[in-house]
């Protein structure tokens, strides 16, 4: 079972889980937070809304597309 870092939390997570997934598991199921202010969760589930957005490793990748894996740390927050 991976264990991930998520917004400076370890959770730890079944095998093939998605990492949007995971935000609904361990955190508040929200990805980032827009321009306004507003907190934003995955939409679509399958990369289009692009709502998913996080920072996964330093890069911004879409949660619902990127399996988790061990040590992977993930922010949400800027």
């Amino acid at each position: 079972m991976p264990e991930l870092i998520l917004d400076g939390r370890p959770l730890q997570v079944a095998a093939g889980t998605t990492v949007a997934a995971a935000l609904a598991l361990g955190g508040d199921g929200t990805s980032r937070t827009s321009v306004s202010g507003q907190r934003r969760a995955p939409l679509c589930g399958m990369g289009v809304c692009q709502e998913c957005r996080v920072s996964i490793d330093g890069q911004r990748r879409l949660a619902c597309q990127t399996l988790c894996r061990d040590g992977m740390q993930v922010e949400t927050r800027p």
